[in-house]
């Protein structure tokens, strides 16, 4: 942070290539696959189809908005199609049998894209690259390629739904995943979105896909912790995010309440020890500290678009576990309004806490240098009186919740 203005560093932004621009990153054995592939796929999604979908793959314009939105660098999860997928990553179904390699190859050909688009940026982009988990030795073989490549935002760890096949999260199935990114210091994130199983068609699905998205998504913080992976790979980050974060404080109260249920009360002499014993047998020994302890040591949130009743809640979750996120360049996202959402949150937070909740800690975690970013904030990011002054109005025409009326703590 400069004197007077604060370094903002989104922890939750998209992009991707333009589905043709993706062909020079496949494999050759590919390439007629992917012809036949490209030439009859109808994209679903309408934002890939608007006039500003170049905003995924265009550098330059990427650049000169989120300068103009007063943010200096992003960690770039995936958005646009890639080859061989029916929708974009975050929401495809798992691949069958039949799909498997192409799926690989597509993903692969993502995370390439990927390391060209932030190497256009030096130090501006940490971007998050992906795996499939139906081949544990890909993926590590993946990931150390990743690493090297210079893809700093980490790993995006796919969900397991109910119904894809796939054993839990919290199976020993994936400890060399676990392993490899503990080496490298590779954050693994978990992104909403990816973790729900299918619902239909039907028109209440989308509201109870509204209602449950979220959920499915924090399902990883107790699969993990529960599965004592902290406790075997004791460097592992693991990051939450665009699944809100006033639920935080609530579910480590609930999961310390488990922990101490469960793996406590299976350690206790027998005619001591509750009923609830029984189904804590053998987890004492793996689990290791509770799950508010696993938060503490281990976990960072997303906040995406960060809400002001969230906010006071930043003590219980950790002002240091906290990185903000505008979601650019989703219609939920706060471009082209980033200033007004911040003045809407953040208007009362002390600097200090401010400057790590908006840069300090994503600078952390995905390791931006501040030495190259500080200077661009002086001339591009946030006064610290502007984000002081109260918003008493969002603009008319802002579409991201951050700005909704009457907003809650959410149970989860």
């Amino acid at each position: 942070m400069s004197d007077d203005r604060y370094t903002v560093i989104s922890a939750d932004c998209h992009a991707g290539a333009d589905l043709l621009d993706y062909k020079p990153y496949l494999e050759k054995r590919h390439y007629d696959d992917f012809d036949v592939w490209a030439a009859t796929y109808v994209n679903p999604h309408e934002d890939l189809l608007a006039d500003s979908a170049d905003r995924n793959w265009n550098s330059d314009r990427r650049l000169a908005e989120l300068e103009a939105d007063g943010i200096v660098a992003e960690v770039i999860f995936p958005n646009t199609i890639p080859p061989f997928f029916p929708s974009g990553s975050l929401m495809a179904p798992p691949p069958n049998a039949g799909d498997f390699e192409r799926r690989w190859a597509g993903l692969r050909a993502h995370n390439r894209w990927l390391a060209d688009f932030c190497a256009a940026a030096p130090g501006r982009r940490a971007g998050v690259f992906q795996i499939l988990l139906g081949d544990v030795e890909e993926a590590v073989k993946e990931i150390r390629w990743a690493a090297s490549a210079g893809l700093r935002g980490g790993l995006m760890l796919p969900g397991t739904p109910p119904g894809s096949g796939l054993p839990e999260l919290y199976s020993r199935t994936y400890d060399p995943i676990w392993a490899v990114c503990a080496e490298l210091g590779v954050p693994v994130n978990h992104h909403a979105g990816s973790a729900s199983p299918p619902l239909g068609e039907e028109p209440a699905a989308r509201a109870v896909f509204m209602v449950e998205t979220t959920w499915f998504s924090h399902r990883v913080l107790w699969h993990l912790a529960f599965g004592g992976v902290f406790h075997r790979h004791p460097e592992l980050k693991l990051v939450l995010t665009e699944q809100g974060s006033g639920w935080i404080p609530g579910v480590l109260d609930m999961l310390d309440y488990y922990h101490g249920r469960l793996a406590d009360a299976a350690t206790q002499e027998s005619g001591t020890a509750t009923a609830e014993a029984r189904f804590g047998v053998g987890l004492a020994a793996g689990v290791g500290a509770p799950p508010s302890g696993v938060w503490r040591d281990h976990c960072f949130v997303g906040a995406s678009f960060m809400r002001p009743h969230e906010v006071p809640l930043r003590e219980r979750i950790g002002v240091d576990k906290i990185m903000w996120g505008s979601d650019y360049p989703h219609d939920e996202g706060t471009f082209p309004y980033t200033r007004e959402a911040l003045r809407f949150a953040y208007a009362d937070v002390p600097r200090a806490e401010a400057a790590a909740m908006l840069g300090g800690n994503a600078a952390r975690v995905y390791g931006f240098d501040l030495g190259l970013l500080d200077p661009i904030a002086a001339k591009v990011g946030p006064t610290v009186a502007e984000i002081a002054e109260p918003l008493a109005q969002p603009p008319a025409d802002a579409t991201s919740p951050v700005f909704a009326r009457g907003a809650s703590v959410r149970v989860w």
